[in-house]
């Protein structure tokens, strides 16, 4: 069975009038997203939050506060704006709390070349997406993943005057992706499995660059177009578009979208340092929940093309309020590991569940 999750969630509305602008009216305050076992396991007494609506605090982790100072790497897109509460997380000194010095490595190379720099020790550990971390994972690279950070960031659009208001309507069609081993395309193909049409025979994907997938659209050469923010988020707000799918709905809403990758060696011989950065990004995530605008106004000085108002309202629109640990997060895995099997970009030699263990690490025990 699903875990039972504590957490508020967070849902895009599903019409061309839910605007960036009237998202910006819908936050209130997060919760901890953990099972019911949690609070009993070793270690995770300092993880539980507290629904503070005025300071988004947590409960006391002065425990895991290193005694001396430790420099790490941190792999990331500083330019994401999903990742934005951690590019901002040291003006915030998220990670001084925790007695850490993060230098951050702004990566955009592919997933794989990602993975092998925090296995080799050139990055410490790094922050991606599950849903294009799980395939390159299943290589045996030694990196650790610790903790979900929130939820949200995948999007399916169509035409307002399409005839395609459903995932079972697209069968026979066409669905425009930015890449064929994104976690967008893996994850709506997780989905039009679920509604019986066949993700590899049922339709055909097709790939173009993200400022042209809107023109081809538009243009009937594809039923529908997969992607993240800000993109989806700019289309919707254009009034021309609705959404027919997201990773903030259904049963999906309870899984994570993002994890924290650590380094085989940093959990081995530094697991302290391991535990107070998973914690340091979590209370990153924590604190735009609480906090977007504050998050939205500070990423400016790393951002590009984009405002305060559209990162706040993007940060709202996902769920960073939504943080896995211990066996929650191994379930989640499990969860999707068992799916991306059934869309076969998963071995099918695969136990999900010890791949989901095989991959994890407890750093809080």
């Amino acid at each position: 069975m699903r875990p039972t999750h504590f957490s508020r969630r967070r849902f895009l509305a599903l019409g061309s009038g839910f605007t960036a602008a009237s998202l910006l009216g819908g936050f209130s305050s997060p919760l901890w997203a953990a099972d019911g076992s949690a609070t009993s396991m070793p270690g995770m007494a300092g993880m539980i939050e507290t629904a503070d609506n005025t300071s988004g605090g947590v409960a006391d982790t002065s425990s895991l506060r290193l005694p001396q100072p430790f420099k790490l790497k941190l792999a990331i897109n500083q330019s994401a704006i999903c990742i934005a509460p951690v590019t901002v997380a040291q003006q915030q000194d998220l990670f001084s709390k925790y007695n850490l010095d993060v230098e951050f490595v702004n990566f955009g190379n592919s997933t794989d070349v990602l993975l092998q720099a925090i296995a080799t020790g050139k990055a410490d550990a790094g922050i991606g997406m599950a849903l294009r971390w799980l395939k390159a994972l299943e290589q045996g690279f030694d990196v650790k993943l610790t903790a979900g950070t929130h939820g949200g960031c995948l999007s399916l659009l169509t035409a307002n005057n399409s005839p395609y208001t459903s995932l079972k309507t697209l069968k026979g069609q066409s669905i425009g992706v930015t890449d064929m081993a994104g976690p967008d395309k893996n994850f709506f193909a997780i989905l039009l499995k679920n509604q019986g049409v066949d993700p590899i025979s049922d339709v055909q994907w097709k790939v173009y660059p993200a400022d042209l997938m809107s023109q081809a659209l538009d243009k009937g050469e594809i039923a529908a177009i997969s992607g993240s923010e800000p993109f989806s988020t700019r289309l919707l707000d254009t009034g021309k578009y609705h959404l027919l799918a997201s990773n903030m709905s259904g049963e999906y809403a309870h899984l994570s979208c993002c994890v924290i990758g650590v380094s085989g060696a940093l959990v081995r011989k530094h697991k302290p340092a391991a535990a107070a950065l998973t914690q340091a990004l979590l209370d990153a995530h924590s604190f735009a929940a609480h906090n977007p605008q504050k998050v939205g106004t500070e990423f400016m000085a790393h951002a590009l093309n984009t405002t305060p108002q559209e990162v706040a309202a993007i940060l709202m629109s996902q769920a960073h309020d939504h943080h896995a640990v211990g066996q929650v997060f191994v379930n989640e895995m499990t969860q999707y590991v068992t799916d991306l099997k059934r869309v076969q970009v998963i071995s099918p030699s695969v136990d999900p569940h010890q791949f989901a263990e095989s991959i994890y690490a407890n750093v809080f025990a």
